[in-house]
Parts: C-alpha cells; sequence; structure tokens
C-alpha cells in the first residue's frame, strides 16, 4: 500500500477537465513557482534526496529516467522548455531528449523521448511548501513520484494521483548562476594528453609508460583534476605491443558496424630501452561509449613509428604519425586508410624539421594533430625535442588538393604556440582539440612542464586553455596560461 496521506486532488488547486474521450487534461493554476528559460536545473527529490537522471548515461528513445545519487553530470541537467499557458518540456542536456509519459496510468515508468511537445511531455510546476514542487503531467494529471518511496539508487521515477507527498516534491537547482571556473592542470603526470566531450562528458587519456591504457571521465573539467583513471585495456600478453604505452588517442570514426570508437596509441617491448621497439597500434569499442569496452583490432605498420592521429579530408581517411623520416631526422608522415585500422599503399613524409627553431634541442617533428576550420585543413604538430624547454608547436596548411603530396602542405615559418617563461610554462607541446559543450568555443589541450629543466617524462602535466582565430583562418593560440590561474569553463557547462 502507497504511504501518503491523501489530501485531494482539488486541495492541491489542481483543475481537471475530462475530455470527450475521457482523457485528463490539466490547467495550471494562477500561482504556480516560475523557471527561468535557458537555465539547467538538477531536480532533487525531497523524500530521498536523489537527483531526477537519466540512467546508464542513455541517448535513445524510450529509455528510463529514474532517481540517483546527485552530481550534477549532464545526465541530471533539465531544461524547462515553454509551451506556452505555464506549460513546460523537461530537456535533458544530455540526450536533448524531452521528459516523457507514454500513458496516464499510475506506476508507468518515466522515459525520455524526442521532443513532441504534445501532452504526455508537457508539465505545470505546482508550489508545495519550503519552496519544493510538483511536476504534474499535462494528460494525465497527475505528479511525477518517486515510485513506492524508494530511496534507492536506480529506483523508478512514474506518476501517482497529487497527493503532495514528500516523494512526489522536488527541489528546483539552479546551476546558471555564476559561471564555472577551472584551473590548470588538469591532471597532474599526464604527458601526451588526448581530451575529447561526448554525451555530456569529458574523457581524457594520457601516457601511462606501464601495460594499461586508461581513461577518466568527468562531467567538468575542473572535475578531469579528481577524476579516477580507469584501466580500459591491458597490454599484457601483446607481442610487440606490450609495454610502455605512449600518446593515446580515441576517434569516433564509422566503421562496418557504424560509429565506434578507435582507440590509437604507440607501445613496444618491455625492454629496458624500449624506443627502438615502439609501434603503432589500435584498438575498437564495441560501442559509442568512449570508455569502451574495447577489443585489439589491429598493428599499424612494423618499423618505429609513433604519436598516431587520423586526418580526415573529403570523406578519406589518413593515418597520420611520426617515424624516422628516410634520413631528414624525426618526421612526420602521412599514409591513407581504406578504413580505421587498415592501412593503404606507401607513407609519405608530411614535414621535417628544417627549420632552426624546430631544432634548438634536437632535430624533431612529431605528434601531427588534425585542426578543421571553415573548410581549412590543417595540422598542428610539435617541434624541437621534448627533453627541452623549447619544445613548441607549428602549424601546417593544407593548400592544394592532395594530403598524400608534400608539396600540397604550406608550413608556417613561425612556432604557433611556445613557453612563456613569465607564466613558468616550460616546453608545451604535444596537443589535441575539442570543442566547448555547447559547440561554441576551440579549446586546445596540451602538456607542459614547470620548470626550463623539465624532462621528457612522466612530471610533464595536462592543461587547457580556450583558443580564437585570427583573420587568415588560422588558430591563435595566445600564450599558455600560469598553473593555478582562474580560468572560466568552457561555454555550456
Amino acid at each position: 500500500m502507497r504511504k501518503q496521506q491523501l489530501r485531494g486532488v482539488l486541495a492541491a488547486g489542481v483543475v481537471t477537465v475530462l475530455t470527450a474521450v475521457g482523457t485528463a487534461v490539466v490547467t495550471p493554476e494562477a500561482s504556480a513557482a516560475t523557471v527561468q528559460p535557458n537555465v539547467p536545473y538538477v531536480l532533487v527529490n525531497r523524500h530521498s534526496g536523489k537527483a531526477l537522471d537519466v540512467y546508464d548515461l542513455a541517448t535513445n528513445d524510450g529509455a528510463p529516467i529514474n532517481q540517483y545519487t546527485r552530481n550534477d553530470g549532464a545526465w541530471q541537467q533539465w531544461r524547462f522548455l515553454d509551451s506556452g499557458g505555464g506549460w513546460y518540456r523537461l530537456q535533458s542536456a544530455h540526450s536533448g531528449k524531452v521528459l516523457d509519459l507514454p500513458t496516464a496510468d499510475d506506476g508507468i515508468q518515466l522515459v525520455q523521448n524526442a521532443d513532441r511537445n504534445d501532452a504526455r511531455q508537457q508539465f505545470r510546476l505546482a508550489d508545495s511548501a519550503g519552496g519544493q514542487v510538483r511536476l504534474i503531467n499535462r494528460n494525465s494529471g497527475k505528479a511525477l513520484d518517486v515510485w513506492e518511496w524508494s530511496t534507492a539508487d536506480g529506483a523508478k521515477v512514474s506518476q501517482y494521483q497529487d497527493l503532495d507527498g514528500a516523494n512526489q516534491q522536488w527541489q528546483l537547482v539552479p546551476l546558471g548562476g555564476a559561471a564555472r571556473t577551472f584551473a590548470n592542470p588538469i591532471k597532474r603526470n599526464g604527458p601526451d594528453p588526448w581530451l575529447q566531450y561526448h554525451n555530456g562528458s569529458y574523457y581524457l587519456a594520457t601516457t601511462t609508460w606501464n601495460s594499461t591504457i586508461t581513461m577518466r571521465r568527468s562531467s567538468t573539467l575542473a572535475g578531469l583534476a579528481t577524476a579516477a583513471d580507469q584501466v580500459i585495456f591491458n597490454l599484457s600478453g601483446r607481442p610487440n605491443g606490450c609495454c610502455n604505452m605512449w600518446a593515446p588517442e580515441f576517434h569516433l570514426l564509422n566503421g562496418p558496424n557504424g560509429p565506434r570508437w578507435y582507440f590509437y596509441y604507440t607501445a613496444g617491448q618491455n625492454v629496458p630501452d624500449y624506443n627502438p621497439t615502439q609501434r603503432l597500434h589500435v584498438l575498437e569499442s564495441a560501442g559509442t561509449d568512449p570508455m569502451g569496452p574495447y577489443t585489439f583490432k589491429a598493428d599499424l605498420g612494423n618499423d618505429w613509428q609513433l604519436d598516431a592521429s587520423v586526418l580526415q579530408v573529403n570523406g578519406s581517411l589518413y593515418l597520420m604519425g611520426t617515424y624516422g623520416g628516410d634520413g631528414a631526422g624525426q618526421s612526420n608522415f602521412i599514409q591513407r586508410l581504406t578504413n580505421p585500422w587498415t592501412l593503404s599503399g606507401s607513407r609519405a613524409r608530411l614535414s621535417s624539421p628544417t627549420l632552426s627553431w624546430e631544432r634548438q634541442t634536437g632535430a624533431v617533428n612529431e605528434g601531427p594533430e588534425p585542426l578543421y576550420h571553415n573548410g581549412r585543413v590543417m595540422v598542428v604538430y610539435s617541434a624541437s625535442a621534448c627533453w627541452g624547454p623549447d619544445y613548441k608547436l607549428g602549424l601546417l596548411t593544407l593548400t592544394g588538393s592532395d594530403p598524400m603530396n608534400p608539396t600540397h602542405w604550406t608550413k608556417k615559418s613561425t612556432p604557433v604556440f611556445q613557453r612563456s617563461d613569465a607564466n613558468g610554462v616550460f616546453a608545451p607541446g604535444h596537443n589535441g582539440f575539442f570543442k566547448s559543450p555547447d559547440g561554441t568555443e576551440d579549446w586546445i589541450v596540451y602538456h607542459a612542464n614547470d620548470s626550463a629543466g623539465g624532462g621528457c617524462d612522466m612530471n610533464r602535466s595536462t592543461r587547457a586553455q580556450k583558443f580564437t582565430w585570427n583573420a587568415d583562418g588560422t588558430p591563435n593560440f595566445g600564450t599558455p596560461v600560469r598553473l593555478g590561474a582562474t580560468l572560466t569553463a568552457p561555454s555550456g557547462e
């Protein structure tokens, strides 16, 4: 038996009208709580203290909406979309879907579905004591309800007659006040970072220099600093592929079974001098979760190669990386891919250390990373040697039509990102790029040292900062920011 004390529908201020077919259509009260449009809210149940949650981070239609311990992740953030007349749809910041009660039955599972803006997806706010609210469904006239007064994580959220019980009362916690902030580093001991924002979370992988591949996840950039590293793959037992994992990257690419994450990394035999054995390898995810699970897919090449990345031009895929350079010093290469794990044809030299600033500590071009803007295709790469303070970034622009032809790339004569003695940042390099959650900002992630004496080791830390664009369409990365400086978090957090 349900434990609410019956107060009656009219006592709660609800006016119910039965249509010709018997469906309850509810009109809103004149004095109901109000919400701010486009501001994300967390909805915390008064009885359980748990938050309304897209369960298991689902993004599909029909996925259940339950309660879970509050963590303010995007899967617990809801925006109120105005349907007029005091009615709202509640849209998930994680999935973009809206709350939906498929029928008017008591106990029906609350789900998410594509926005139809019909009565089953519309709710009004009814005031309760202490600033709490009830959410009354327009189709059924019933209130959102944590079923059977459960306090457990994962408990079902449904609907029931509006009795103003504590399990039907919700605190609306706005998250749209002061802008979120963060400070670098976002990971200590995090060389060679790769960061992506996907379905409400940031995912970060860095070099481990052992037999494990790890990744951490957070709904905020600041949260990455304390998020736990989770092992997503173990290289033990891989012939010629264990251990000394370097330079991880994961890309969401189309394969024969649809979109999958392809995780590229460098690894070699576990011997004292591992450099001669380092090779490129790739894993494939089982679905579209960046955390996997992953299976081993392929070895890429059979000689010394580092720093794999994937370039996409006119629907074609290209593997980029670093190799011996055919006598031209440590250089970047490019090679066609017929799919995300199969090489085609011969590799070509993409760039070599030809400029004086590329040879300050050692003659090195490495870590080529794709960057796209307004139809322009670019590659940002690291230059000079990582064991010195003058490791920095250079820029290539595709000015011809064939990415495999080195003469179709133009190298910028000066570095685009380098050390800042004033800010105490040395050897910034080995970067990646990601978009802010709302897609309006461009961000760079990179590693750097805290002193000019820092080495090419695990003491390098992961940092991130927003960048802008020059009038000629090239990136303006600015100056690397000082550790500990307060920065505004990416837009849309």
